[in-house]
């Protein structure tokens, strides 16, 4: 097998993304058949060479897995909680792959989350810079006013204690269901801390409900607490909307 670049066989073996890959090189934490290596430019033939990452012997590149679940209220996008609450691992018993998830959906939200061990593709897609769209349906306590809608849709200031102040990007808002607690669609191109609800109380109100339902070419497909395999296509088309088109296996 041609030699490839360390921080590349690393990503591969599904144990972190290559740019993290490149800080463990860097930090001293990879040797190669007994040698530590510091030099980024380092290349070495998985198959042949004895690779170690934290003292650990690398496995050799994983077959990726691709999931979108459907996360119903009520469950942690973490793998254990503290508090002892449900967590989406709860959803997965029967995966032998050990996945990780794509962002977050806070435990009170709903809908389209994707997990992967994919590290390159996940550490891809959560970059800011990435700017995959995500389509969410949101349902608001009391009727905002055209004039809080039209600062939501052009950028809002958010605040938070002992932080900078930070302003969004430009969001897509549709109203969706008329009614006296209104139901809209949002699409963000970026995934800040409790975002959409955090918008909604700088315009003076609550957020009652969220379900993402569209991640860049996703769209929810299967019932909540369920989850399915992307197919070859779908893979395809996220390496695409986050800028990286390099081919991977599925």
């Amino acid at each position: 097998m041609p030699e490839e670049r360390l921080q590349k066989i690393i990503a591969a073996a599904g144990i972190t993304s290559r740019r993290k890959a490149e800080q463990l090189i860097s930090s001293g934490q990879v040797s190669v058949n007994g040698q530590l290596v510091t030099e980024l430019g380092t290349k070495a033939d998985p198959e042949r060479d004895h690779i170690r990452v934290g003292g650990k012997l690398l496995r050799g590149a994983e077959h990726h897995v691709y999931l979108l679940l459907n996360k119903p209220k009520g469950f942690v996008t973490t793998a254990s909680d503290p508090e002892g609450r449900p967590t989406i691992m709860d959803l997965l018993r029967d995966l032998k792959t050990r996945v990780y998830p794509v962002g977050r959906l806070d435990y009170a939200s709903e809908g389209l989350l994707l997990l992967t061990n994919d590290g390159e593709l996940a550490n891809a897609l959560t970059r800011a810079a990435s700017h995959v769209p995500k389509t969410y349906l949101v349902k608001v306590s009391g009727q905002p006013s055209a004039e809080g809608l039209a600062k939501l849709r052009s950028g809002v200031v958010l605040r938070e204690p002992g932080k900078p102040r930070v302003k969004t990007a430009p969001a897509k808002i549709h109203l969706t269901r008329d009614a006296p607690n209104p139901w809209y669609e949002v699409t963000l191109i970026e995934g800040r801390n409790r975002q959409i609800r955090r918008m909604f109380e700088e315009i003076g109100h609550h957020v009652e409900k969220i379900k993402r339902v569209r991640y860049g070419p996703l769209e929810l497909d299967v019932p909540p607490g369920e989850y399915r395999r992307l197919k070859p296509e779908e893979v395809r088309q996220l390496q695409t909307s986050a800028g990286n088109s390099r081919p991977k296996s599925n």
